[in-house]
């Protein structure tokens, strides 16, 4: 869970950061480029009340992974289509998944950990923080060996998103055995 919540932290960081600028780099206008933050936060808002309905049915890590394939869409479809619809869906899909991957992260944690969840909580928010730190770094180091900033960031959010499938993957699958409890 920890290295999942590290990659999310990785994955998030980078479209989180950057698609505002994105935007402002297709329109001039503060007052359109600025609504790629209002629309993410309204997504996260929206989707934790929408996901905790479907909780009552769905397994909490297929939930979970489901999201992490939703904010890859949202991660990579900047890179593959630069406009401002494109920017504004990949503003919901990752916002719409921000809030409901730590809501689902921080209650598979606490029902896995039983008496011992402060410990683990704070090992998934340390590794978060560590994919939020290397996000930027990546990007920065990525630039480096390519021409322009757009080049380094694609590569940059194409390795975020590699990261969220595969743990995407690992959480399916993990979904069909029974929790593991942690000492």
């Amino acid at each position: 869970l920890v290295a999942c919540y590290t990659l999310f932290g990785f994955g998030y960081i980078l479209p989180a950061t950057y698609l505002p600028a994105l935007a402002r780099q297709l329109v001039d206008d503060p007052q359109v480029f600025g609504l790629a933050w209002p629309l993410f936060g309204l997504a996260a808002a929206v989707s934790t009340i929408v996901v905790s309905w479907c909780l009552q049915t769905a397994n909490r890590l297929r939930v979970w992974a489901a999201s992490h394939l939703l904010m890859v869409v949202g991660v990579l479809l900047p890179c593959v289509w630069t406009s401002l619809p494109s920017i504004t869906i990949a503003a919901l899909l990752v916002g719409g998944t921000f809030m409901v991957i730590t809501m689902l992260a921080m209650q598979e944690a606490r029902a896995r950990a039983e008496g011992n969840a402060t410990l683990v909580l704070g090992r998934m928010t340390a590794g978060f923080a560590l994919g939020q730190l290397l996000g930027p770094l990546a990007s920065a180091a990525i630039g480096r060996f390519t021409d322009d900033f757009t080049t380094a960031l694609n590569h940059a959010l194409v390795l975020a998103a590699a990261g969220l499938l595969s743990s995407a993957f690992y959480l399916w699958r993990e979904a069909r055995q029974p929790p593991e409890r942690y000492a």
